[in-house]
This record gives C-alpha cells, structure tokens and sequence, in this order.
C-alpha cells in the first residue's frame, strides 16, 4: 500500500498545483479587472462581466499552453530517458500524459463556456447602453465617436444604434475567432467520445485536427482590441475617481475634466502560445523527417532505428491515406536487427491495410514509420519481480519483453535485475493464442536448457468457449501438451481469480517490489490497480506492487 499512497499523492499533488493555478489566475484577472481604475469607465457599462470575461480568458491563455506538451511524445520519450535516473514515482507520471490532456481540454471547455457566457452579458450591456437616450453616464461613453480623425476615441464597439449585436459578432476580429474557436472545440471535444474514438477513428483523428484553426484563433483573437480600458495620458488628465460624477460638464471649458479617452487591450495570447507552438512545430518536423526514411517491408528495417522494450511506432500507408498515422507496439526484441508489429483488422484503417498486402499481382504498398516512443514497458527490468497481463492484441508488448528475455539468457545477461516473470495473457477466441505460440515454446526450451524453469510463470486464459471445447480438454487433459496452445502450460477457462493471483505473488515475494504492467481494457486496469493497492506492504521494506498501463 505504501507505493500506491505515495505515487497517488503524487499525483494529487500536481492535480493541485494545477487547479490552484487556474484558481489563482481567475481569482488575480478577476479583482484586477473589478478594482483597477483603468476599466472604470468599462465597468460602468458591462459591470462585473467584464471582469468574469477576462478572468476565463487568461485561464484559456494557460491550460492552452499546457494542452499541446502531453502530446510531444518525442518530448516525452526524451524525458522518460531523461529521468531514468529518478525514482518510479517521478517516471510514472508521464504515463499519464494522455489523461493530463483531457483534463486540460475539460478545463478550456469550462473556461470557454465561462468566457462566452460572459461576452453575451457584455454586448447585451454594450446594446442596451448604446440604444440608451436617458443621458446616463453609461450612455455618454457608449455615444463616444469611433472617429479617430475627430479626435474621438470610442469605448463601446457597437457604433451606432442601428448596428445589431451579430453584425458586430460576425465583422469584428474577436467575434468571428471567437465562433471558429468555439465550433472547432466542440467538435474536437465530441469526436473525442471513446465511442466515436474506437468506431469512427478516422473521424476522431481528421476532427481532432481542427486544433490548428483553435490555436491560430487565439492566437489573433485580441488583436481588435475590443476589450477597452482609459488611457495612462486620461487617467492623469482628468481621473475616474473625480470626474466620472461630472460626467455632464465635461465639454465645458472651465471644467477641469476632460472627455476620457480610451485603448483596446493589447493581445496577450500569442505570447503564451507561442513556445509550445514552436516546441510542437519542431515536434511534427522531427517525425515527419524520420517517416520519410526508407522502410524494407519483408522485416522492417530503418535506418537509425533504435528501441526499447514495449515501445511503440505511428504507422502511415501513402496510398490508403496520406494524413492517419495508426500506433502499434513493436513486438520485436531490441537486440533483433529489424523490428516488427502485430496487426489486428479492427476498422477500415487496418482492413485496407491487410487488404493491400493480400493482393498477389500488386506492389507492396509503401509504409513509413515514425518513433519509436516510450511507454511504462520500459522500466519493466528496474523490477525484481514482473507481472505481465496483456488482454487479446494487448499481448503485443509483452512479446517484445519475452523475447529481449530470450536474448538476454542467450547471451547470459548478468546486469539482469529481473529475478521472476509472471505472465497473463488473456483472449476471447483460441484462435488468438497462435499469434506467439512459438516465442513461448521458444522460452519453455530456453529455460529448461538453462536450468530456469522457474523464472518464467506464465498463465493464459480462454474467455469465449462453448462446451466442445471444454470436453475435449476435460479428455486430454493428461497429455503433456494443451490441446488448445500445444505448450505444457495448460489452458484455463475464464478469468483470472485476482486476489489469489495476487495474494500467492505476495506470499512468494515478501520482501520484492513488484512491477504489475496492463495492456488492456479500463476495467481490467481497475481490478489490476485495487489489486496493487490492496496487497502492498504498508512497510516500505517488505512487498511493493506498483501499477503500469500502457497509453497511446
């Protein structure tokens, strides 16, 4: 328990700081915008809208910086490799990258409904008060000439009585950045679903891409300077505080108050976008320059490739599409010189993908490849203890873990940390366990030749099963291979009893700190994490389970 409470606090702990941070800028922007003298006059005509306008304005500017830093995986491959030398806590919060971000997109969805919200409540105020023919000081400085060659210097952007609130929306630079912004968001935010996600990738994918028109908006969404404050060279000349009662005398000459003159606030949001734009630009060129590179297609080989265990690579087939970049973990060791993916046809994306390849009288289709990037797989050899649990296709890094491991005997490793492997590995359908039935009868060979049968435990499940098939191993169950997998391992029917698994790994390793690694689906992840909570020592010293899940 106590590395779960010390990695969850960790967790919290930056939670934190970021809420506190977004709390601090509104609450700063808010009682700025409210108290300062500057916008006196502005207040007289929208009131505390203005100031709620403002506030969610520099909250967007903020958590638009950080939006686009968890999706730098060459960033975060580099700090991954980077913090090597740290310790698992720190490391495995990068694993939650993907999760950051949508926290972050919730956040701008909040601040934008908030920011929104608010500038209705403003150009309604801005109407009724330029419609106004009551003389009230709201009125005066709503009829304040848009005509700089007159001298005039205007606070209201609603310039006549005849001007409608959506011709201003719709002609001024804010307004109309203002609704490409919003429809960009929400439909980014929707295609976002994990409905929408796992049926409709291509939607996902191509929608998601609207973040361009997003950040180039905001970037010019302050240059018409709508927003309005009085001049330093006005506010000396005649100060709200002593002029605005007087507001009726301020056109006679023996007044020593002035009309105020007024500026638009200057645009703020390209200097807070403008480094993670570059930091992304640089990002997009370094993959598109490693896609362009030359891949052999009979094992996959490139030039300058480089890998570790359970990363993975975006794949791009040209003649299918020229923009969707698909992940897939490597499933091919780092000691191999080529290096391989699994595929499973789960859309139109991959169907096409397997099609291609199928037909005979064709020229195999060009494939390029950007990454390798990091994954939580990674630290898998920094355990003395592995626990392996892949679902279906979730195998897939595990595969590349088992056979480094493989290597690694044959070479005779002695830096390996790892002293036991238990592996899981989960399917709906027997026909799935072919896909690497080979590298683990590799692996049963390889350890009994070296005399480590037991470093390698492994486990696997069959999920979808009718009574045929569970008759016929009830006949053959004293054979010495599985009649479903043919390894000596015995296939088991249903799932796995956690707690025992668990409990029986606690029990074996009192005293080991255990790295529990999912590539799965979200409900398993969640057994999986109440497992490590549950069984981890509350003394440092003896077992310690800490739980990774793999995230693309």
């Amino acid at each position: 328990m106590g590395n779960w409470v010390v990695n969850h606090w960790f967790s919290v702990l930056f939670l934190v700081v970021w809420l506190g941070l977004n709390v601090f800028l509104f609450v700063d922007a808010f009682l700025k915008y409210e108290k300062a003298d500057k916008y006196y006059y502005t207040r007289k005509i929208l009131g505390s809208t203005l100031a709620c306008a403002r506030a969610s304005a520099l909250c967007l500017n903020f958590n638009s910086t950080l939006i686009l830093l968890p999706v730098c995986r060459n960033l975060l491959s580099f700090l991954r490799g980077t913090c090597s030398f740290c310790s698992r806590t720190l490391r495995k919060q990068l694993d939650h990258n993907l999760t950051f971000h949508k926290l972050v997109a919730y956040m701008i969805c909040l601040h934008t409904a908030i920011h929104i919200i608010a500038h209705l409540f403003n150009f309604d105020c801005y109407s009724r008060s330029r419609q106004a023919t009551d003389g009230s000081l709201a009125s005066i400085l709503s009829s304040l000439s848009h005509d700089e060659k007159k001298g005039g210097s205007w606070l209201n952007p609603i310039q006549s009585r005849n001007t409608t609130v959506e011709y201003v929306t719709f002609t001024s630079i804010a307004g109309l950045t203002g609704v490409i912004m919003t429809i960009a968001l929400i439909l980014m935010v929707t295609s976002a679903t994990e409905f929408i996600r796992r049926s409709y990738f291509e939607v996902f994918w191509y929608t998601h891409h609207l973040f361009i028109f997003y950040i180039l908006g905001l970037g010019i969404h302050g240059i018409g300077g709508i927003v309005r404050g009085q001049t330093e060279e006005s506010m000396n000349e005649s100060h709200p505080r002593k002029c605005a009662e007087s507001f009726e005398m301020w056109d006679d000459r023996d007044s020593h108050c002035r009309r105020p003159k007024f500026e638009g606030h200057p645009p703020e949001s390209w200097k807070w976008i403008l480094a993670p734009v570059i930091l992304y630009i640089c990002e997009r060129i370094l993959r598109f320059y490693r896609s362009q590179q030359k891949v052999v297609i009979t094992k996959m080989n490139k030039r300058g490739f480089s890998m570790e265990v359970g990363q993975y690579i975006f794949v791009n087939c040209p003649s299918i599409s020229l923009l969707e970049w698909h992940p897939f973990t490597l499933t091919s060791a780092p000691e191999e010189d080529f290096f391989s993916i699994h595929i499973r046809a789960a859309g139109d994306w991959t169907e096409n993908l397997i099609r291609a390849f199928e037909q005979q009288y064709s020229p195999i289709p060009r494939i390029e490849v950007d990454g390798p990037f990091g994954t939580a797989s990674e630290d898998v050899f920094q355990y003395e203890v592995a626990v392996l649990v892949g679902a279906g296709i979730g195998v897939t890094p595990f595969a590349s873990i088992l056979k480094s491991i493989w290597y690694k005997f044959q070479c005779a490793d002695h830096n390996l940390k790892t002293k036991k492997i238990y592996f899981y590995w989960i399917c709906r359908e027997t026909g799935a366990f072919s896909w690497f039935n080979n590298l683990l009868t590799s692996l049963e060979q390889e350890m009994e030749e070296l005399g480590k049968v037991g470093f390698l435990n492994y486990r696997l499940f069959l999920t979808g099963w009718d009574s045929n098939i569970v008759g016929h191993a009830a006949l053959n169950f004293d054979k010495a291979t599985d009649i479903v997998t043919g390894l000596k391992q015995k296939t088991s029917f249903g799932r796995p009893m956690w707690d025992n698994e668990f409990s029986t790994i606690a029990t074996s390793h009192p005293k080991s700190v255990v790295g529990v690694f999912l590539c799965g689906p979200r409900t398993l992840a969640k057994s999986l994490r109440k497992c490590c909570h549950r069984y981890s020592s509350l003394d440092p010293r003896k077992v310690q389970f800490y739980f990774n899940k793999e995230n693309f």
